[in-house]
């Protein structure tokens, strides 16, 4: 059992989740970091490691009920009490909507939302008993406005908002800390920045600060999660200076 608190990223992918492990490892945090093939996290895990952090990786799916709920249990278990969960998996896709088909609808509906749901739930289920917890859900431009082939997509983060408020009106109380967390801007990924040049412009020769870094994703986290509870930010949105909203 570690004596640090631990703090669990659930869709630790390469950008935006490993920022925010590294950003609470630099903060004396055990993460636990998982994501659909976890062997994915063994070169993150070795940094945070060589920087003097501790992290472990896992493979989970957070649509799977069983696979979360066993999950938290082991962490809870084994390592110790979680104090910080993160919801960042993703499910941006974009088809027009006569080629958005049931499939496609429905894994979106269940990565972004499904997942959050059961996520969201499971840290509730540790975290009431000690009154204390910050549980926090990663949205973004679509869980506010509905884009042009983003049906699939917008309706995820639509409702994974409307769980976020949900989860904060009841467990607020409790002394458990809920936010989401609105990314309104492209992120410096190599899956936004492969969407430029699909559309003919090279990312290398955008202005700075046009593409958010993801490391800025994770000092928003960290704020949240210290802020004084006299001041709890419920909803929190973050963008570009450049960026049109």
């Amino acid at each position: 059992m570690t004596s640090s608190p631990v703090c669990l990223i659930v869709g630790a992918g390469d950008y935006i989740g490993a920022a925010i492990a590294r950003r609470f490892a630099k903060g004396g945090y055990t993460v636990c970091l998982g994501r659909r093939n976890g062997e994915k996290t063994e070169s993150l895990v070795k940094e945070i490691e060589a920087a003097g952090g501790t992290a472990y990786g896992y493979t989970l799916d957070a649509r799977e009920e069983q696979q979360i709920e066993e999950r938290f249990a082991a962490i809870e278990k084994d390592i110790g009490p979680l104090e910080v969960v993160i919801f960042n998996a993703g499910g941006n896709v974009n088809f027009p909507i006569r080629e958005t088909t049931h499939r496609v609808f429905y894994k979106v509906w269940k990565m972004a939302t499904l997942g959050g749901f059961l996520t969201g739930r499971e840290a509730a289920k540790y975290m009431i008993p000690r009154n204390k917890g910050s549980i926090f859900f990663t949205g973004a431009t679509a869980s506010l406005r509905g884009g042009i082939g983003y049906a699939a997509f917008a309706s995820a983060k639509f409702a994974l908002r409307g769980l976020a408020q949900s989860i904060a009106r009841e467990l607020g109380p409790a002394n458990i800390h809920v936010a989401h967390l609105i990314i309104d801007a492209g992120v410096n990924t190599e899956f936004v920045r492969e969407r430029f040049r699909d559309r003919g412009i090279d990312p290398a020769e955008l202005p700075e600060h046009t593409l958010m870094d993801p490391a800025s994703v994770g000092e928003a986290y960290w704020l949240l999660h210290n802020q004084t509870r006299d001041a709890w930010t419920h909803e929190m949105d973050i963008r570009p200076f450049r960026e049109k909203w």
